[in-house]
Parts: C-alpha cells; sequence; structure tokens
C-alpha cells in the first residue's frame, strides 16, 4: 500500500494543481495495484442510482393506476364531456413538466438554495395569500386551494411544503449558537409556521399545515434545539390541533365518523369515503382482483385517482401490493436520511437538513394517506406523493428529490478530493 502511494503521489504531483482548478476529480486506483498492470482506473457511481430508480418505479406504477381509477369516469354525467385518457394524458403532461423542473433544480448549487430559502418563503406566502382571493383563488368542494393561471391550476399549499423545508433548516443554521434559548431559537420560527398555518386553515387545508408542521418540527429536532423545547412545541401543537377539531362542527363530524363509519348517520355521509375504501381494500385479499379489475372505482368510491389511490391498488393487487408499496416508501425516506446525515457529517448542515427533511416529508405524508386508505386514521385531503394525479404535488416532489440528488452528489464530490 505504502509503494502505491508512492506512485500515487509522483504521479499527481503535477497534475493534482491543474485539475483543482480545473474542478476536476483526480482519478483513483480502488485496491492493490499489481506492478506491469494495465487495470484502469474504477469510476464511483456519480449520483444514487437506486434513488432515481425508485423514483421512476413510484411513477410509473402511479401512472398506470391513475389510468386505471379514472378509464370509467366519463361514463359518469359528472364528466360526460371527458375523454376515457382524460387524466391519463394530463397526468403525462405534468409528468413532462415535472421532470424538466427537477432538471433544472439538479442544477443548481446547493448554497443557491440556501440564500434563496428565504426570498422562497416569502413568495409562499404571498401565494397563500393570493388564493385566498375571490377573483385569482378557485374553490372546489368548499375549498379555496387553487390559483388558475390559464389552463391549468396551482396549487401554493404544496409550494409552501418546500419552501418551508428550506426555510426551517437555513433558519436552524443561522441560529445554531443559539438554539438552547426558547425566544432566540425558536419563537420566530413558531411565528413563521403560525402565520403559514392561518393561511392555510382559511382556505381550509388542515392536512397540508400538518405536513408543514411536522417537517419544521423534524428540522427543529434534527437542528439539535433542547429536548424540552421540542416537547413543549410538540404538546402546544397537539392541543393546537386538538382545540381545531373540537371547535369545527364538520371536523369533528370526520373524527365520529372515521370511529364508526358503518353507522347509519355516516354511511352515506362523512363515512361514505373511508367505507368504500375498506371495501376496495377487503376485495383484494391477498393478490387482488388484478389490473384494472377494480369495481369501486366504478363510481363508487369518490376521488379514486388522488386521495384514495392506494385502496384501488390494494384492490387490483391486494396486500402484496400494498406491502411492496410499504417497502418502496420505506426505502426511499430511509435513502434521503442517510443522504442528510452524510452530508451533516461532512459539515455540511443545510444541506444534510433539507435532505432529511424531505424524506420526513414524503414519508410522513405517504403514511397519512395510507393510514387513511386503511382506516387507521380520520379522513385526511392529502395525496400519494409521487403517485396521485394532482400536477402541483409531483412537480414539487420532483424537484425535492432533485435536491436531494444534488446534495449527494456534492456530498461524494467532496468525499473524493473535489469540489461541490
Amino acid at each position: 500500500m505504502s509503494a502505491t502511494w508512492e506512485r500515487m503521489r509522483g504521479f499527481g504531483a503535477s497534475l493534482w494543481p491543474q485539475a483543482w482548478t480545473r474542478g476536476e476529480t483526480i482519478p483513483v486506483r480502488l485496491g492493490r495495484v499489481q506492478p506491469g498492470s494495465l487495470q484502469a482506473p474504477v469510476r464511483l457511481q456519480s449520483f444514487d442510482q437506486v434513488l432515481v430508480w425508485v423514483t421512476v418505479a413510484l411513477l410509473a406504477w402511479g401512472l398506470v393506476m391513475v389510468y386505471s381509477a379514472t378509464i370509467a369516469l366519463p361514463d359518469n354525467p359528472k364528466f360526460a364531456r371527458y375523454a376515457h385518457t382524460h387524466f391519463l394524458v394530463r397526468h403525462l403532461l405534468w409528468l413532462g413538466v415535472a421532470f424538466v423542473a427537477a432538471l433544472i433544480a439538479f442544477q443548481i448549487p446547493v448554497a443557491t438554495w440556501e440564500k434563496a430559502a428565504p426570498w422562497l418563503f416569502v413568495g409562499a406566502l404571498v401565494l397563500l395569500v393570493a388564493v385566498l382571493i375571490p377573483q385569482l383563488g378557485k374553490g372546489v368542494n368548499g375549498a379555496r386551494r387553487w390559483l388558475v393561471l390559464g389552463p391549468i391550476s396551482f396549487q401554493p399549499s404544496e409550494l409552501a411544503k418546500f419552501a418551508v423545508l428550506l426555510y426551517a433548516a437555513d433558519y436552524m443554521v443561522r441560529k445554531m449558537d443559539v438554539k438552547e434559548r426558547f425566544f432566540r431559537a425558536v419563537l420566530p420560527m413558531a411565528v413563521a409556521i403560525a402565520v403559514v398555518g392561518v393561511l392555510l386553515l382559511a382556505e381550509p387545508d388542515m392536512g397540508a399545515f400538518m405536513v408543514i408542521a411536522v417537517i419544521a418540527m423534524g428540522i427543529l429536532f434534527l437542528g439539535g434545539v433542547n429536548a424540552r423545547m421540542f416537547f413543549l412545541i410538540a404538546a402546544t401543537l397537539v392541543v393546537a390541533f386538538s382545540m381545531m377539531i373540537m371547535f369545527s362542527e364538520w371536523r369533528r363530524e370526520r373524527i365520529f365518523a372515521y370511529l364508526d363509519p358503518w353507522s347509519a348517520e355516516y354511511a352515506l355521509g362523512k363515512g361514505y369515503q373511508l367505507s368504500h375504501s375498506l371495501i376496495a381494500i377487503g376485495r383484494g385479499e391477498i393478490f387482488g382482483v388484478g389490473l384494472g379489475g377494480s369495481v369501486e372505482k366504478l363510481h363508487w368510491l369518490p376521488e379514486a385517482h388522488t386521495d384514495f389511490l392506494l385502496a384501488v391498488i390494494g384492490e387490483e393487487f391486494g396486500l402484496v401490493g400494498v406491502l411492496c408499496l410499504i417497502g418502496l416508501f420505506v426505502w426511499l425516506t430511509r435513502r434521503m436520511i442517510h443522504i442528510g446525515r452524510q452530508a451533516i457529517a461532512l459539515d455540511r448542515i443545510f444541506a444534510g437538513l433539507v435532505a432529511q427533511g424531505v424524506g420526513i416529508w414524503i414519508g410522513f405524508q405517504a403514511f397519512i394517506n395510507m393510514g387513511v386508505n386503511l382506516g387507521a386514521l380520520p379522513t385526511k385531503g392529502l395525496t400519494l406523493p409521487l403517485m396521485s394525479f394532482g400536477g402541483t404535488a409531483i412537480l414539487v416532489n420532483l424537484v425535492a428529490i432533485a435536491v436531494v440528488l444534488r446534495i449527494d452528489i456534492e456530498s461524494r464530490q467532496l468525499m473524493h478530493g473535489g469540489r461541490p
């Protein structure tokens, strides 16, 4: 090994200065080099290929399931003017736009995201205010959550998740020296999240607020906030969400319907979606009824292509399909957390917190959506990440994953003597 190191040092003496100024990585031979051998330098993977392929698998599976869940919708008079491929084509178009946006985001250095974090947060607040203006916001089923931009609708709450994530990571980096003091470290961040929460509850979109609160809490915890302060904030949030439910009649009804969706009072009302979701999953049994064989998607299960896509997956692919899907999301979340820990180990705190925050975001939202579909949690208007129909959600999710891949690449460059 010492002889190999002497040869490398002699060879690199003239090569190192030029390569460093060009930003290139010095070729490194891995393993023992035998005298006289012509072994080529081993190329290390420049990005996490498995993370990419798992994401592609979820996107492709989601595309197939969106088509399966919507192919019969035009038979309903409400959707009579739509073609059978209407939702498939729109989903494909959004996937194309999201892919281009992810490629652009992948080219942006993490340092640039750190500088832009406060401005992205302010921009998200402006959009959340704009959606409440009657002339700009679009209301659907009593909720005003969309901005109409020509032929497309944009959901600012999805962008707010990403903006809050970046802002919280940047905030923790700036407040590292005072993280033991509540009023100087935590209170300003709590006020910012409270403002976002008020705007989201005005739409109303309690599900998005819950995800954003968990993202912020996760980053505060990973950033090293004092444990007593962390549990105090967590207790405050639990009390706040409980009060929201107690003082809102329709939220209380959702809880009661969740507890007994089969009762005569709720079976045709607040418990209708949950009861038919459970019927769909029950029909799937172990191996499912086969792709395209779902009966519940035939106008029985509302929003089968968005919030309740997992129910269709459970009916058509059975328990095996649901377990495979859970495994993919667990792996995706675990890998992002690992990339974040690796970045923090290289003293890249902001990058590490962002990567772990994206893992918390996608993992928690998938957990909530699956829990709702399986009857383990009350009904919430949250989509299944990367799979459900919804252009804004897929676009923002892919941009977030592209940022995680950028973080991974910069960490690999640092570990092998380069510069991010």
